[in-house]
């Protein structure tokens, strides 16, 4: 047999065709690490963010506040503003935007500035004074109990039972308030017709029957707010808390 047979086959591409496309693609995985590492320090810097300014940088906007009744602040509140709602003894204390939308205030905070923490916002399908019977209000889950990352805490019987005040004042100068009462909290799928379209079916009959932690009375007349934000579930549960709008 004749051993020239044996040899390899040469390649159609000379050496340096093969040195210059280890170079680049050497460069272009380091870009790619690159890019990922930027995105993870600057998720790492907007946590950081969020858990060290949100609450402090709005509390001196609260209505009826010393802050707000004196001298200029640094920034003004979108006018998109509607109201501000406080669960008592909880971190959630924050005014409440509505958009045009349900898409605007998902990354955009009460300033109008880009944030991944987003607002606390209205349905955009909800009168702006809650008038509605059922009122649904949104916002992020965060850590430490941010934003509305304190909600999953009420499907703990023991912990609504401690926690069931707050109040929300309407408008942008809180002109109107009141107290709200929280009786009920669940988990439920985005795709919940009675929870996440408003007015489209029986809010109250849906809480009695699916609630985790229900305190309610079916001779209770009040208009409704439920809140939201997401769950560790699964990419469509939600946590859903439900109180009475007191008149």
């Amino acid at each position: 047999m004749d051993s020239s047979s044996l040899r390899k086959p040469r390649s159609p591409f000379p050496v340096r065709f093969w040195k210059a496309a280890n170079l680049w693609y050497e460069r272009l995985l380091l870009i790619v690490l690159i890019l990922v590492l930027l995105i993870a320090l600057w998720c790492m810097y907007d946590n950081y963010y969020v858990f060290h300014h949100t609450s402090d940088r709005v509390a001196g906007y609260k209505p009826g506040t010393v802050s707000s009744e004196g001298t200029a602040q640094e920034k003004t509140i979108s006018s998109d503003m509607v109201a501000w709602i406080t669960l008592d003894d909880t971190n959630i204390d924050y005014p409440v935007m509505q958009g045009e939308d349900n898409v605007k205030y998902l990354n955009t905070d009460p300033f109008g500035d880009y944030s991944l923490a987003g607002s606390i916002f209205l349905d955009s399908r909800n009168s702006a004074d809650f008038s509605d019977d059922y009122s649904l209000v949104y916002g992020h889950h965060m850590e430490y109990g941010r934003m509305f990352g304190a909600l999953d805490d009420y499907l703990d019987e023991k912990y609504m039972d401690s926690h069931t005040t707050g109040e929300l004042l309407i408008g942008r100068e809180g002109e109107t308030a009141y107290r709200l009462e929280v009786f009920a909290a669940l988990q439920a799928s985005a795709l919940d017709e009675a929870v996440f379209e408003p007015g489209k079916a029986d809010i109250r009959a849906f809480v009695r029957d699916n609630a985790q932690v229900y305190r309610g009375r079916d001779d209770r007349t009040e208009r409704i707010l439920g809140l939201s934000t997401c769950s560790d579930e699964s990419a469509s549960a939600r946590v859903v808390v439900f109180c009475y709008i007191m008149e």
